[in-house]
């Protein structure tokens, strides 16, 4: 009943006009930026981040959340009519979003991707709202060690979970983690990491400038070189007469929908797994328990409806880590907790004690949302197919504008803009060399909040480390974060002795 009262207390401030405008916007930019191929939600929420200094931090990170959500639903668009993803999420969606395109279906497939995104982001708010407060009222027992032993688990899921090679993930963790420690100790006061003493450092590297120089111009070059080709856009009918048959049509989908609905939100929960494990992992499951799986591939509407329930239920439950204890369950919540701690907000259990209305009205906000992006996704579905035809020789300009604006408004100082352009071209390296990103990311939103935690959980034991290990809450995080650690080593071992044997 207590929860009810907090959602509805939630609902008047999400409803209040200035958030019910920036739900709306962000959800239709959001829209765009999904759609458009290369920029994804991650992109699009580190490059419009500065531009919320002028509203309530509350209102800001409505703001962020809605493109969030919107980003969701727009990379079908792309993923359907071009056979491009417009994110790493909507991959899943290609492997029969496309052949329905090809097969003069295109309607029904962008229906279908805009119903089970609405589907997916109903069931997983819910379960949002179900699981958040009881969630951080567990984390209020959490001390230093604790602390440290959730940053840990969160490092340790890159590592054991990622997928990618493991020593390239590990080298972009330690990038992310000297990057976090550059400036002034936090005990100390002491200058430290000062690259070639240069005055600019002292202040360390502004969050801001690292995700607008990967995320904003580091993939923008990305995308100009991978993307060099020409592509065909498919031809997509849209009429009322259609859309009422295709959605007659979808309910023969449903319990795929609450499949990927219920497991893309728990696989969204998980640090460094997020949305686009999860569409891949419902498409999985699709089609296993299919009664026709021959035709998975070839245009079935099960294979759109999966993964784009998973990958939006999954983009709500990674922000439940973010908002209860502290741990950002993909890179574009990495983003928000960044921008939360900019504002003054600190994510973890007392949040919900202390700025009820923010966790709340965020949470309210989010079911606006979700109504919103399904409404606007399927009566502008022209207006989107029309932008798909921007070129990108246009579109990356202005991304480079926006970037350079961004870096330089927070602080208006120069040598951020240079930072930013740097670490633009390291993050176009990075992914051409084929390191993960999103580790680095990861690493420098986490490095303060982790650092402070060990050091006083040092102090509190007289340095004894078995601390981490004897704490009945910290000692089996611990646990799970070593065995994670030492996960793809104990694969390797197992893999030598089957090949030997």
């Amino acid at each position: 009943m207590e929860i009810l009262t907090l959602l509805l207390d939630g609902f008047a401030t999400a409803f209040a006009p200035i958030n019910l405008v920036l739900v709306i916007a962000g959800v239709s930019i959001g829209l765009f930026i999904g759609a458009m191929p290369g920029l994804g939600s991650v992109n699009g929420v580190a490059i419009l981040l500065p531009m919320t200094f002028l509203v309530p931090p509350t209102s800001a990170i409505i703001f962020l959340a809605a493109i969030y959500y919107g980003a969701m639903y727009g990379g079908a668009i792309s993923s359907i009519m071009l056979g491009i993803p417009g994110a790493s999420t909507a991959v899943a969606t290609t492997f029969d979003g496309r052949p329905l395109a090809l097969g003069g279906k295109a309607d029904k497939a962008l229906i279908a991707a805009a119903v089970a995104s609405f589907f997916g982001g109903t069931i997983s708010i819910v379960l949002f709202t179900a699981f958040a407060p009881p969630l951080a009222d567990i984390a209020l027992d959490f001390g230093d060690p604790e602390i440290f032993a959730l940053m840990l688990l969160a490092f340790a899921t890159f590592v054991g979970l990622g997928g990618e090679d493991i020593p390239k993930t590990i080298f972009s963790i330690c990038i992310g983690l000297v990057f976090s420690a550059v400036g002034l100790d936090i005990m100390s006061g002491e200058p430290r990491l000062i690259f070639f003493d240069i005055v600019g450092f002292m202040h360390g590297i502004n969050f801001l400038v690292l995700a607008i120089g990967i995320y904003g111009i580091g993939e923008m070059l990305w995308t100009i070189e991978v993307n060099r080709g020409q592509t065909t856009m498919s031809k997509a009918v849209i009429s009322v007469d259609r859309i009422a048959r295709n959605l007659k049509d979808l309910l023969g989908a449903w319990k795929t929908g609450v499949m990927g609905s219920v497991l893309g939100f728990f696989v969204g929960i998980l640090p460094a797994a997020g949305a686009t494990p999860g569409s891949l992992m419902a498409y999985g499951v699709a089609k296993l328990t299919s009664r026709e799986p021959e035709q998975f591939g070839h245009g079935h509407i099960a294979g759109v409806v999966a993964p784009e329930a998973a990958n939006n239920a999954a983009s709500t439950g990674s922000m439940l880590p973010m908002l209860t204890i502290g741990i950002p369950g993909s890179p574009t919540t990495a983003i928000l907790l960044g921008g939360m701690v900019i504002w003054g907000l600190v994510p973890g259990p007392m949040l919900f004690v202390e700025e009820t209305e923010f966790v709340w009205g965020l949470i309210a906000s989010l079911y606006a949302a979700n109504l919103f992006a399904v409404l606007i996704n399927i009566l502008c579905i022209p207006v989107f197919l029309w932008m798909l035809r921007m070129p990108f020789t246009i579109l990356a300009p202005l991304i480079f504008v926006l970037s350079l604006v961004g870096g330089f408004a927070p602080t208006q100082d120069m040598h951020d803009v240079w930072l930013m352009l740097i670490f633009g071209i390291g993050g176009y390296l990075l992914r051409k060399l084929d390191y993960p990103v999103a580790p680095a990311v990861l690493a420098i939103v986490l490095g303060p909040i982790a650092e402070p935690a060990l050091r006083q959980s040092l102090l509190i034991s007289n340095g004894d480390m078995t601390v981490f290990l004897t704490r009945p809450i910290a000692g089996p995080i611990t646990a799970i974060a070593l065995v994670l650690l030492f996960l793809p080593l104990a694969r390797l071992i197992v893999n030598r002795l089957k090949r030997s044997g």
